[in-house]
């Protein structure tokens, strides 16, 4: 005999036609996954619409390398990048320091033009590594499938200007450092070398499944005429005044509403005040790691008082990990340097909480960054995102081929985005 069966809605997207509609999600031209399997194995997926139909249907392979060797070789990469570029000295032919040049000169000079010979076998030793990670360590040819999806990756990234997602709650690799395999045909100059770069070549964002979705709100908050930005910094970073850092500062000032915090009691204080309201958040402060008996090292942020600022600091905070701390789902440029990367660190904590406090995204450099060219860059992404033209993605993959096009300085390419590639400051009349 037929009966009405009781029903529940667990998802009611309509929202019974109550709200505003969200914006229309643009979803990335290629979509590449990786999750756990297995217990001790990774599983790639690779999806898209700029990714060709597989003959296998998805394309899709289970991969033999364990996720904790792969960390430790990006781990290991970051710090090439550092002994290798960032700390170089320069030798003369008998192998004593070069008295006529600075001690480091990549990290005390931000152009580097004139010098494309010199640099050519430091970039082609980075970007052979870069392409050995990605294509003979974690996609090795363990199986036909693999294989294949190895070499459907080298064709799609092969391409220009794509907007990539590399998603994972396993993996967090730098990925605009690694590169595509070494093409025979396509020359050995600087600039051949910068185009193996997958930052030079593509936006490029780092996303993860424990980020959960950012709070449907009742009302969506209405953009602001003027944008709200903050500038949370340590005072003692470059005292002397030698980087561009007082300009970044200015711009954050004009025409804007202006916050400035120095210590972590005023983030607190804020917090506690439900003042957290920006649409752009700067960080220019130093950072550290801190070892706990059970986990890896976790970056920490210090500001004018040198009080820690992590994860937990935001993520014991009454709304913070459903997303409402940050009310305005900002950028968060987090610039901090820090002095080296223990072997077992993790790098991503930090920008995780911040996400899932309601940050839209989070970009900050992949090694220990030269104050210099910091706040170059600074200066010249605060500019572009306050401009409310473009996304954040877009202008972190613009400077990136900026830096290395015009200054031949590969340092822009360590810059990653962990979500918001499509973020864009939303300006009222």
């Amino acid at each position: 005999m037929p009966r009405a069966l009781d029903t529940h809605v667990v998802r009611n997207p309509s929202h019974d036609f109550t709200r505003f509609p969200p914006p229309t999600a643009r979803h990335p031209d290629v979509v590449v996954a990786f999750d756990q399997y297995g217990g001790d194995r990774l599983r790639v997926r690779v999806y898209g619409p700029q990714v060709p139909p597989g003959r296998y249907g998805e394309v899709l392979a289970i991969l033999d390398v364990r996720p904790e060797k792969v960390q430790r070789l990006g781990l290991a990469l970051r710090r090439r990048w550092q002994a290798e570029f960032v700390s170089a000295r320069p030798w003369m032919p008998d192998g004593k320091p070069d008295p006529g040049r600075p001690d480091h000169p990549y990290a005390t000079q931000v152009d580097l033009t004139g010098k494309d010979e010199e640099l050519r076998p430091v970039l082609d030793e980075l970007a052979t590594q870069g392409a050995h990670l990605l294509f003979d360590v974690l996609l090795a040819d363990f199986n036909l499938r693999a294989l294949w999806v190895r070499q459907v990756l080298i064709e799609v990234l092969g391409r220009k200007d794509l907007r990539v997602r590399f998603d994972s709650d396993v993996l967090f690799l730098p990925w605009p450092l690694l590169c595509l395999p070494r093409d025979p045909t396509a020359g050995s100059d600087l600039d051949a070398l910068f185009l193996r770069f997958l930052g030079h070549r593509h936006q490029i964002e780092q996303t993860g499944g424990y980020y959960p979705e950012l709070p449907d709100p009742q009302e969506p908050m209405l953009p602001l005429a003027s944008p709200s930005v903050s500038l949370n910094h340590d005072t003692g970073v470059d005292a002397a005044g030698r980087t561009k850092a007082a300009e970044v500062a200015a711009v954050l000032r004009t025409d804007t509403t202006f916050v400035e915090r120095r210590t972590r009691q005023d983030l607190l204080d804020d917090i506690v005040a439900g003042k957290l309201d920006e649409q752009f958040m700067y960080f220019w402060c130093h950072g550290r790691f801190r070892s706990a008996e059970t986990e890896a090292p976790l970056l920490v942020v210090q500001l004018s008082d040198g009080r820690d600022i992590d994860a937990h600091t935001l993520l014991a905070r009454q709304g913070a990990a459903d997303g409402t701390l940050l009310r305005r789902n900002p950028l968060v440029l987090l610039n901090a340097c820090y002095a080296g990367i223990p072997g077992d660190a993790e790098l991503a904590y930090l920008g995780g909480a911040l996400i899932q406090a309601g940050a839209a995204g989070v970009l900050g450099p992949q090694i220990e960054m030269p104050q210099l060219f910091a706040a170059e860059y600074a200066l010249l992404y605060v500019t572009r995102y306050l401009s409310g033209e473009e996304t954040a993605g877009t202008i972190a993959h613009n400077l990136a081929r900026h830096f290395a096009d015009v200054h031949r300085n590969p340092l822009g390419l360590a810059y990653a985005l962990h979500c918001g590639m499509d973020n864009r400051l939303e300006r009222g009349l």
